[in-house]
């Protein structure tokens, strides 16, 4: 056959594959599930109802992000079908608007609040409980309470309900505040870091007190309390954890035949409460549980971790309940919390216990760990200090950094001793097994604090999406790469309860490098950015697959540039907030002769990680 002959049947077959390609079918949510459809009557009363919010926030007598997170949370509704009850939801809009039409005459009570999410842009609510007669002028206690699982609490009925509901529990001398977390995703993710953004953002309004901040939580939010109390330990003066679950294999029961690929379980790494329950024995920790309640197991499998470490667990049973506290153990709780928050928490104190697996949660008070021999492997350091000489014995740590109150006479760490320290700021390194002091080198390719994956880390700082201009080369890719942008934009606004920030790759600016992790999609052939990262990937087939991959961005080293992929974590893992975890490494090798659908973005070829030095 002659070479021009195999070339118009080539392009042929490329015409043909470009007009008979079938539509990817779209993938049912599971949360928030769809609503009941509106009249139109009905939509024109939510329209009207966003149109009066609309204009209060441009009259300046309210925070406009509070009265704009109204507004947003009743277009969301809207926009994503999200009414469950038409009758009952629109006197919830009616009572949302009375609120956002009277001015605040008082700063006690039940208030609603929004704040601009840094990493999306946009806007997150919060609700606080302020009780009558509380001293505003004192710095004040804060008890954060992570709510529970709640599959149609979108934004919309999460601030009615803070409108209206008071808090389990209620002190009479602290700020209880109700973050949102992005709704439903466990209290992980971006849902983790709205945490402290709310906690931030209550600071620019009242007079809180940084060192009596207690975490608290149930359910879903006792989930949170585990997890976010044990990466977090050192922000809080004490956790309450109620019911929830602590890791991923005993809690969905699975057996070890089904476990799935050793990457994913590298994962787990990343959110299982036992890897890093040392750091549970710096701050007072008080658990709860149902006698009755099947989620009575996270307590039992974090009292025996912490049982290993030589820690006893003071677990609350309550006497024949089940998946609810009674009343003599919520008195038991609020005192042992109370009593934690009028000590304070410690800034300095003299040892320190820290567990890791990965630099994404690297600190504890005035110990900080820059860099790994390996990550995903158990890291741990014990620190103490003795008089003016600092002991640490260290595991998987090949860098660190101290942050004392004075500067020591000399740090004795596996064995060795150094001395000739001038400043409490100190930055030691591991070279050959022989540590010594150095300094923070920015200008190094290497895995450290916040540039360390995998890809879903991209997605817990500011990003900006970056689409190609041109069509992909084949038909087949463009099919994946158009269905999976979609799939991240629908996925983002209806999960992650936020809208993402989109531009096209040659409108990208120096700023937004600077700004922002930048995610990019498209093939070599339509995309610099993915261009300027290929050559990283593992060996694959170009024609009938795709790499979606983390790495320092080129043009920025300290940021990320993600390459075809949102969160990896996709619908069929929303059944529960357990498996809402990282599903891939670093990278991933996806065959696209396997359509995308609620487990995966194709059929998967291979995933991985890279070293510690991005290679």
């Amino acid at each position: 056959m002659s070479r021009s002959l195999t070339t118009i049947i080539s392009l042929f077959l490329l015409f043909l594959s470009n007009i008979t390609a079938k539509e990817i079918p779209s993938i049912p949510r599971r949360i928030p599930p769809p609503g009941v459809e509106l009249t139109e009557a009905q939509k024109k009363q939510v329209t009207k109802a966003l149109e009066e919010l609309n204009a209060i926030s441009k009259k300046g007598s309210r925070r406009r992000s509070d009265i704009k997170v109204i507004h947003k949370a009743i277009r969301f509704a809207l926009e994503n079908s999200e009414f469950y009850d038409p009758g009952k939801d629109l006197k919830k809009i009616s009572s949302l608007l009375k609120a956002a039409r009277a001015p605040e005459s008082s700063h006690h009570g039940l208030k609603i609040r929004g704040y601009e999410s840094s990493i999306d842009g946009s806007l997150m609510p919060y609700g606080i409980d302020v009780p009558e007669g509380l001293d505003l002028d004192q710095p004040i206690p804060v008890w954060i309470w992570l709510h529970g699982r709640g599959d149609k609490e979108t934004d919309f009925h999460f601030l009615h309900s803070r409108l209206h509901r008071g808090s389990v529990f209620r002190p009479k001398n602290a700020i209880v505040i109700h973050p949102f977390g992005r709704q439903c995703i466990g209290w992980k993710h971006a849902g983790e870091i709205d945490i402290f953004d709310a906690l931030e953002d209550l600071s620019t309004q009242y007079k809180i007190d940084s060192e009596r901040v207690a975490l608290c939580g149930f359910s879903m939010g006792g989930a949170g309390a585990w997890h976010v109390g044990a990466h977090y330990t050192d922000q809080f003066a004490a956790v309450h954890a109620g019911a929830g679950f602590a890791e991923t294999a005993q809690y969905t029961k699975l057996k070890p035949q089904d476990y799935p690929a050793s990457y994913e379980q590298s994962l787990w790494g990343l959110y299982d409460v036992p890897n890093y329950a040392l750091n549970l024995t710096n701050a007072p920790l008080i658990a709860y549980s149902g006698e009755k309640d099947k989620q009575i197991q996270a307590a039992l499998v974090m009292s025996e971790t912490l049982a290993k470490h030589g820690h006893q667990l003071m677990h609350v049973i309550g006497p024949g309940m089940g998946h609810k506290y009674d009343p003599d153990s919520v008195k038991r709780i609020k005192n042992f919390i109370g009593s934690a928050l009028q000590k304070g928490r410690t800034k300095f104190p003299k040892e320190i216990n820290f567990q890791t697996r990965t630099l994404r949660y690297n600190r504890m008070h005035w110990l900080e760990i820059l860099g790994l021999d390996k990550h995903w492997e158990e890291t741990s350091a014990v620190a103490k200090i003795m008089g003016k000489i600092i002991s640490i014995d260290t595991k998987n740590i090949s860098s660190l950094r101290l942050d004392l109150p004075f500067s020591p006479e000399s740090v004795r760490i596996q064995g060795q001793e150094i001395k000739n320290f001038k400043d409490p700021l100190i930055y030691l390194q591991k070279v050959d097994n022989l540590w010594s002091i150095g300094k923070e080198n920015e200008t190094t390719i290497r895995k450290r604090p916040g540039l360390q994956g995998p890809i879903d880390d991209a997605f817990m700082a500011p990003f900006i999406v970056s689409v190609p201009k041109n069509r992909a080369p084949s038909a087949k890719h463009q099919r994946w790469i158009e269905f999976e942008i979609q799939h991240f934009k629908k996925r983002w606004k209806e999960l992650f309860r936020g809208e993402l920030r989109i531009k096209n790759e040659l409108e990208l600016t120096k700023e937004d490098h600077a700004n922002y992790n930048i995610i990019a999609w498209g093939t070599p052939q339509n995309s610099a950015l993915v261009r300027s990262v290929i050559k990283y990937a593992s060996d694959h087939d170009p024609l009938n697959q795709v790499v979606s991959m983390i790495r320092p961005n080129p043009i920025n080293p300290k940021k990320y540039l993600v390459v075809n992929s949102g969160p990896t974590f996709r619908e069929n893992h929303d059944r529960t907030n357990s498996l809402q975890n990282p599903k891939f490494g670093d990278w991933v090798i996806i065959d696209l002769r396997a359509d995308p659908d609620g487990e995966t973005p194709g059929k998967i070829i291979s995933s991985g990680f890279f070293d510690e030095k991005w290679e």
